[in-house]
């Protein structure tokens, strides 16, 4: 019997806020979370970008220093986010056993990784830190959000690039409706604002090099968009049975309708042109949504602000939706916070489960002059999506081929 999924918590810290709400009102209000960098490292290294989207609050201001000390940033984002979700859900009492967490990550432990070799390269090894592997290995911010919770169902990690965390949250719909669970934890986070992911996306002319102007740099959908934001962060969703959430008394935010997770087999770095498998990953999720493409109301699209990324994937919805994509209102909201890699579809579910519950589809920003190969709805203010019931998706899709899709409805019980 398949059961309805919803979402009873919410989780965020991001480049625009340190909260969900935060990040939210943020969002609304049209700000922008990139500045220049304040490091010695962008001199040191001639970085030929020098700014990013980083987090908006701290982790060492949130966590208590033994905490954040055993733990690479990816991981305190993780713990942040996860703590506010659960929180946020009434920290529901349940046996352990019954606790999963789904986490994701792009890369993991980056900072520890490559500060643990500065130190091996200039210390010796005997300084290189005890802990260095539990700080890097990408599983590292689920075990901390499981342990932090004792969560002893399951703590697994997804690592497929920029789609990372989308389909940890598709995993998740997946687990409880396998009857792996009666809740999880599910999200991702990320910290790889780094002078080697900077300068590595740099030399492969990914990234915005718009340095005199940085918190227009990320520019979805405009025709001078010149490549995306570094971004980091994490988001998190507590997410069980209907069932389970309203026998326990708790709200309600929307309904993870259905999720589809596909793969390109194309190139490792580029869409698939023809967009075979980012369409089928829509469908999937609208099939396991019990849904048609008639009934999608919004579209938080990945739309990272790269010439080449934005069409395709609007190529892969005119797949699915035929004409009527131009009409559906389209959210682009990387604009905002810049690309969380593998914290990027969590928190844009999260932003998509907001859109639907408030009926109002967050703006997309620096869209200076829309291009006309992309003539979708899409709105520097927000965009009203009207009292009636909502179905909306949200997309990711990542280096490897890998494309991950979340279907969300509104709550209306």
């Amino acid at each position: 019997m398949t059961k309805k999924i919803v979402v009873t918590g919410i989780g965020a810290t991001s480049p625009i806020g340190g909260t969900a709400a935060e990040s939210w009102d943020a969002l609304i209000a049209g700000a922008s979370g990139a500045k220049t960098l304040a490091h010695d490292w962008v001199a040191q290294y001639e970085l030929p970008v020098q700014f990013a989207a980083e987090a908006k609050v701290r982790p060492e201001e949130v966590l208590a220093r033994p905490v954040a000390k055993r733990l690479d940033p990816s991981s305190q984002f993780a713990l942040i986010a996860a703590m506010e979700a659960f929180a946020d859900a009434g920290s529901p009492e349940l046996d352990s056993e019954r606790l999963g967490v789904d986490w994701a990550t792009g890369i993991g432990g980056l900072w520890s990784l490559l500060d643990a070799w500065d130190t091996l390269r200039e210390k010796g090894p005997r300084r290189v830190m005890p802990l260095t592997v539990p700080m890097l290995m990408p599983n590292a911010p689920a075990a901390a959000v499981s342990m932090h919770f004792e969560a002893r169902a399951y703590a697994r990690t997804v690592a497929s690039a920029c789609a990372s965390s989308t389909e940890s949250i598709a995993a998740a719909y997946e687990h409880i409706q396998a009857g792996y669970a009666d809740v999880v934890i599910a999200g991702g986070s990320e910290s790889a604002i780094h002078p080697i992911t900077l300068a590595a996306f740099s030399s492969m002319q990914a990234l915005s090099k718009r340095n005199d102007s940085p918190e227009t740099a990320s520019r979805p959908y405009s025709i001078d968009r010149d490549g995306f934001v570094m971004g980091e962060g994490a988001a998190a969703l507590v997410i069980e049975s209907e069932e389970h959430a309203l026998a326990r008394g708790a709200r309600i935010y929307a309904e993870i309708a259905g999720g589809g997770v596909t793969a390109d087999s194309y190139h490792i770095t580029a869409n698939d042109p023809e967009g075979r498998g980012a369409s089928r990953a829509v469908e999937m999720a609208l099939a396991q949504a019990g849904a048609t493409p008639d009934e999608v109301t919004h579209i938080n699209a990945h739309a990272t602000s790269t010439p080449v990324g934005d069409v395709a994937e609007y190529a892969a919805l005119r797949k699915v939706f035929g004409d009527r994509i131009d009409s559906i209102p389209v959210s682009a909201t990387k604009g905002a916070t810049g690309h969380l890699l593998g914290g990027t579809g969590a928190l844009e579910a999260l932003f998509t489960i907001l859109a639907v519950k408030n009926r109002v589809a967050p703006p997309t920003i620096n869209l200076s002059e829309q291009d006309p190969e992309i003539p979708l709805q899409v709105s520097g203010s927000a965009q009203e999506l009207g009292s009636e019931p909502q179905l909306a998706i949200s997309n990711s899709f990542g280096f490897g081929g890998h494309n991950a899709v979340v279907a969300i409805r509104s709550y209306d019980a």
